[in-house]
């Protein structure tokens, strides 16, 4: 199954949760980095974890950063930490969390400190 994209520019787009099959497809449609917004095991046992998804994504030749984040309890230092993540990992980005809002809040929210 094909993964969904948002795409919001050139240099970055979300997506709901990807399994480590999708990191092939994520890599071919020219993606550099990969960041997940997702904490573990969040969406229970059949969701990837972080480790997993990191391993294939660096054997894909893709950057990889996990940077967890809760809606309701979103921190400043995490979205100085996005801001960071834009500014350095390679582009383009996707980011992904379980539906692709929260990246798309947070990808707004460290837009407005860079």
């Amino acid at each position: 199954m094909s993964v969904a994209i948002a795409s919001h520019n050139a240099l970055f787009g979300t997506a709901g949760q990807i399994s480590v099959e999708h990191l092939a497809e994520i890599a071919a449609l020219g993606y550099k980095s990969v960041i997940n917004n997702r904490p573990d095991y969040e969406g229970g046992p059949d969701q990837p974890a972080s480790d997993e998804l990191q391993v294939q994504a660096e054997a894909l030749g893709l950057h990889y950063a996990y940077l967890p984040v809760i809606s309701s309890s979103l921190a400043p230092n995490q979205i100085v930490e996005m801001a960071h993540l834009l500014k350095t990992m390679p582009a383009p980005i996707l980011a992904f969390c379980r539906s692709g809002a929260r990246s798309s809040n947070l990808y707004q929210l460290a837009l407005q400190i860079r």
